[in-house]
Order: C-alpha cells, then sequence, then structure tokens
C-alpha cells in the first residue's frame, strides 16, 4: 500500500485558528545506548517547502541529506542536543524533552504554535504546543524535524566513532547492535555511553564486582 505523504494541513489549521507562525519539533536518539539525544525544530515557508519531505525513517541516508541541507538554505532550523550527563541524570524521556524546548527557545522567531511529534508535550511548550502521534509521517514542519535531527545525529555518531573506533557508531549510531554490544563488553564503557542504560549498566557493575 502507497505510504501517504505528510502534508500542511496541520499548520494551515493553526494559522487559521490566529498562529502567526508556526514550527514542528522533533528528536531523534532515545534507544542508543552512546551519545547525546538530539532535536530539531522548523519553520517552514510555505512558499519554498523542499519536495519530497516524509519521516526520516522512509528515506535514504543520500536523500535525508540532500533535504537537510534544502531546509536549513530555506527554512527558520535550530538543532539542539541534550547531553549524556544529562539523559543519565533526568532519564531519556525528559533529557528528549529538554532538547525538543532548546531546539525551538533557538529557533529566529519564537513561534506561537509548536506541532510536536508523539502524544506528550514538553513542559515548556505546553501552552503552544499540539502533540501528534506518528507527527513526522503525517505533518511536514514535523517531518522536516525529524530530517534534520536526524542528520545532524548521525554526523555526530560518526565523528564519535573516529576518536572511539570498534563500536560501530558509524553504522549503528550508538544503537545496540550485535557489533556495539560486543565491543562493550571487549572495549568497555566510554565517556558517551549513557551509564543508566542496562546494558551500560551492567558492565559498570560487573566491573565494579571484579575490580578489588
Amino acid at each position: 500500500m502507497a505510504r501517504t505523504p505528510p502534508d500542511f494541513s496541520f499548520e494551515d489549521q493553526a494559522l487559521a485558528a490566529g498562529a502567526t507562525c508556526v514550527a514542528g519539533v522533533d528528536e531523534v536518539g532515545r534507544g542508543p545506548l552512546a551519545g547525546p539525544v538530539v532535536a530539531a525544530a522548523v519553520r517552514l515557508d510555505p512558499a519554498r517547502i523542499p519536495p519530497g519531505l516524509m519521516d526520516s525513517k522512509a528515506l535514504s541516508a543520500r536523500r535525508r541529506t540532500a533535504l537537510a541541507a534544502e531546509l536549513h538554505a530555506c527554512a527558520d532550523v535550530c538543532i539542539a542536543q541534550a547531553s549524556v550527563a544529562e539523559i543519565d541524570q533526568l532519564n531519556i524521556l525528559h533529557a528528549a524533552m529538554l532538547a525538543m524546548e532548546r531546539a525551538v527557545a533557538g529557533l529566529a522567531r519564537a513561534p506561537d504554535h509548536v506541532l510536536v511529534d508523539g502524544n506528550r508535550l514538553p513542559p515548556a511548550l505546553a501552552e503552544t504546543g499540539r502533540a501528534i502521534v506518528k507527527g513526522d509521517a503525517r505533518c511536514l514542519s514535523i517531518a522536516a524535524a525529524s530530517i534534520v535531527a536526524k542528520v545532524s545525529r548521525d554526523r555526530l555518531m560518526v565523528d564519535l566513532a573516529q576518536q572511539h573506533p570498534g563500536y560501530g557508531w558509524d553504522k549503528n549510531a550508538g544503537y545496540p547492535t550485535k557489533q556495539h554490544l560486543a565491543a562493550l563488553r571487549n572495549l568497555g564503557v566510554t565517556p558517551h555511553h549513557r551509564r543508566s542504560f542496562k546494558p551500560v549498566h551492567n558492565i559498570l557493575y560487573q566491573e565494579k564486582i571484579i575490580t578489588p
């Protein structure tokens, strides 16, 4: 069955209701064992929307990269992170919310309506936000944010892979693949690993027991 592409209807509804500046926000990186969680906020120009915007997961890496470059050229874009330390301190859900709040706050023009992927609004966006389940597949602004966030985080993990070879972060982006889990056992935990995540925590706990 053909995939229905996202459209601008959620943005149009907000504008018709009186909003003057509408942005979409999404995050990527809740599941990995390493690296920050990254969020992007995008305010599209209705007259300059790049064709082919879709949920980032439905696009090839090459197409995502090309679309991200187009979005940076024609839209108001902000990328933000919550660090590994913040993930371990706050938990991944709250860290993801924090990253989304930072991305929205960093836009050149503060939006008065924010479309958020998922079923939960970050606290700072509660008054101006609307949560949209599967928003990255339904809403153009959220799809744009998902693309920008994914490309940004993947590039970051490629850079970190050069500093910490063996974990395969350039290919797995920090997710718990067989290669990554094997490297964790054989090479140990890096400063970029999320210590609150069970596979990492378990290895650290075992090391603590073994170490006299």
